[in-house]
């Protein structure tokens, strides 16, 4: 089942109106930001007060208290930096195949960078969450050009095809961590921690490593934008337009898996927030993706540093990792998304 994902002229907003509607949308996202940030900060196995938090930015708090609420910071900065990766990474998916289900779970991203960890833990010692980043984040990245490659090669080269490369590597690749992880317990045990997508046991190190990743991403998705808008309105009226399809494909497809990447690297794979947030957005914004790219940035960290918020507090002192949170939002996201699918066709 396949259904593209259209820039409609005829639906769109009259431009002042769309400026007014995204200023306000964009503004309300970074309102909730700070405030899901600051609740990042203030709650976990033990909540702190907002006068707590301000005692402690001013230097005036017990050291235990510093301790506990400074401890959160990599937490919450590393959850607005996945957010933005996955989000903005969605968003260039759904664009580029013109399909409002693709995701990186659904191309292959997240199975390649899960693929590359069990490699380098079974057959190379490789152990510890920063060793497993900079083991998902190649696997991550050949499972994206994987992808592109069957898709886009031969005369028959189409989204659809596009799609169904993913589907077949991710398969594929599944099969080959199930056999490694059943017949290696050790590595089991490792892998199934990482693999769940987890904010918290991170520290700034792992920040500053894929922040590069992510800045190239962003920059690379902030500038097609406008050809996939092009592209929306399919490939002989983008070419009108003055638009490349093959390139601007390739350039969306390219920073989409590095975005992904980076933050399945960074985090573990998590789902439902590349998904979810571009449908989030089309319905606020409408379909220019210059837009979209623009509050995706802001609604991916409030989405994914709720989620993280709420499996902190729901089973105090223990917690839910981020992971298994998002899957319980993000389910009834993809079911309404399959509802509105049904009635578009």
């Amino acid at each position: 089942m396949t259904t593209t994902v259209r820039a409609s002229a005829r639906g769109a907003a009259p431009p002042r109106a769309g400026a007014l509607r995204l200023t306000l949308a964009l503004v309300g996202a970074a309102l909730l930001l700070l405030c899901a940030a600051a609740a990042s900060v203030m709650f976990g196995s033990m909540s702190t007060s907002p006068g707590e938090v301000l005692s402690v930015l001013s230097g005036d708090a017990e050291p235990y208290l510093t301790t506990v609420v400074e401890s959160r910071y990599p937490r919450t900065l590393l959850g607005v930096l996945a957010g933005v990766c996955l989000a903005v990474s969605g968003t260039l998916m759904q664009g580029v195949t013109r399909n409002p289900l693709a995701d990186p779970g659904l191309l292959g991203v997240n199975t390649g960078a899960a693929a590359g960890v069990v490699t380098a833990s079974a057959f190379l010692g490789a152990s510890g969450s920063a060793s497993a980043m900079w083991w998902a984040l190649p696997g991550a990245l050949l499972a994206g050009v994987l992808v592109h490659v069957i898709g886009f090669s031969g005369a028959s080269s189409s989204a659809v095809r596009l799609v169904l490369a993913g589907a077949v590597l991710t398969a594929v690749l599944t099969a080959y961590i199930q056999a490694v992880t059943l017949s290696r317990p050790k590595i089991f045990d490792n892998y199934r921690y990482w693999v769940v997508g987890a904010l918290g046991g991170r520290d700034f190190d792992v920040l500053w490593s894929v922040l590069p990743f992510a800045v190239a991403g962003l920059l690379v998705a902030l500038l097609i934008a406008p050809a996939l808008n092009a592209l929306a309105l399919g490939d002989e009226s983008a070419t009108s337009l003055g638009a490349n399809p093959a390139v601007t494909r390739a350039l969306g497809w390219g920073s989409a898996t590095v975005l992904a990447a980076a933050a399945t690297a960074a985090a573990g794979p998590i789902a439902f927030v590349g998904l979810a947030v571009p449908h989030v957005v089309r319905g606020l914004i409408g379909t220019d993706h210059r837009g979209q790219i623009a509050l995706s940035v802001l609604v991916g960290p409030v989405l994914l540093l709720t989620a993280d918020v709420i499996g902190r507090v729901l089973l105090r002192p223990q917690e839910l990792m981020v992971g298994v949170v998002t899957a319980f939002v993000g389910a009834p996201a993809l079911l309404f998304t399959l509802r509105r699918m049904k009635h578009s066709l």
